[in-house]
């Protein structure tokens, strides 16, 4: 696949003063290399912690499509900025997780030592949507302890990303889009996974995956649930000056902007196009 497009149409709350699009990123998978509105025009503006590009749609109204345009061979190493998290309260393990982290990790090195997290991790998560996240009102990402607890892909990879940093491993945080093989060219919402580096080579993660296919003896690779995915933009905590420093946990799919609060789009329709860059 030399091209894709994503096609992300939603009918907009009333009272929405804009909404926030993830402007792209370069991967060794491909680029995002254009993103627009069919019915308005897009303004791009800096992202404070990371110095990506957030696409703005000011004062939308009914109904907008929004195209996020990759070319699957304008290929880029994942960029610096995703390794190093400002901190927040979505980046920084707290004691007790260093600590269960480290048990985790044990006296491994390299690439082992980054499985035997995340199959920690899986050990320790159940998939699914809770209202209530496991750190829910923490200022900090806290420790697990014994027992399983629910959570989404967002959860999931919140406590992985904490518990490989803790334990001196470079990693990021990856957000797009996954359209999964049964449903070919259409998906119900965004999707994230985590990418490591280790003595200058990358791995991709993906707990979530594993879960939802029965397993959680975790190894490092994209897609152990077939199908096709497009990365969007990256990492957690951020900041959007131009809005008056609105503060984002993650920026994975489109999202509204009312009153000053950031809100998800209620059922979206995404659509893959192949191909667009003609």
């Amino acid at each position: 696949m030399t091209s894709h497009e994503v096609i992300y149409t939603v009918d907009v709350p009333d009272g929405t003063d804009a909404v926030l699009v993830p402007g792209g990123i370069a991967t060794p998978h491909g680029t995002i290399v254009e993103i627009g509105c069919d019915e308005a025009s897009l303004d791009l503006v800096a992202e404070a912690t990371t110095g990506q590009s957030v696409g703005i749609v000011r004062s939308p109204a009914g109904s907008v499509t929004l195209r996020l345009r990759c070319d699957a061979g304008q290929v880029a190493p994942y960029p610096d900025k995703m390794f190093d998290p400002a901190p927040s309260r979505y980046t920084c393990a707290a004691d007790d997780l260093v600590i269960e982290a480290k048990d985790a990790a044990r006296d491994l090195k390299g690439l082992a030592r980054a499985q035997a997290i995340a199959r920690h991790t899986a050990d320790r998560f159940s998939y699914g949507h809770p209202e209530a996240r496991f750190n829910d009102g923490h200022d900090v990402v806290p420790a697990l302890g014994c027992g399983v607890t629910e959570g989404s892909c967002v959860d999931i990879n919140t406590y992985f990303l904490a518990a490989l940093r803790a334990s001196g491993i470079e990693a990021g945080y990856v957000t797009g889009f996954f359209f999964p093989q049964e449903k070919t060219d259409h998906c119900t919402d965004g999707h994230c996974w985590v990418v490591t580096r280790i003595d200058g080579v990358t791995h991709e993660w993906d707990i979530a995956h594993h879960l939802k296919l029965g397993t959680r003896d975790i190894a490092p690779a994209l897609n152990p649930k077939p199908g096709h995915r497009v990365a969007c933009f990256h990492s957690m905590g951020l900041d959007i000056p131009e809005r008056g420093g609105l503060a984002l946990k993650a920026l994975i799919e489109p999202m509204a902007v009312r009153d000053g609060q950031v809100l998800r789009f209620k059922e979206p329709a995404i659509r893959l196009a192949v191909p667009a860059l003609t």
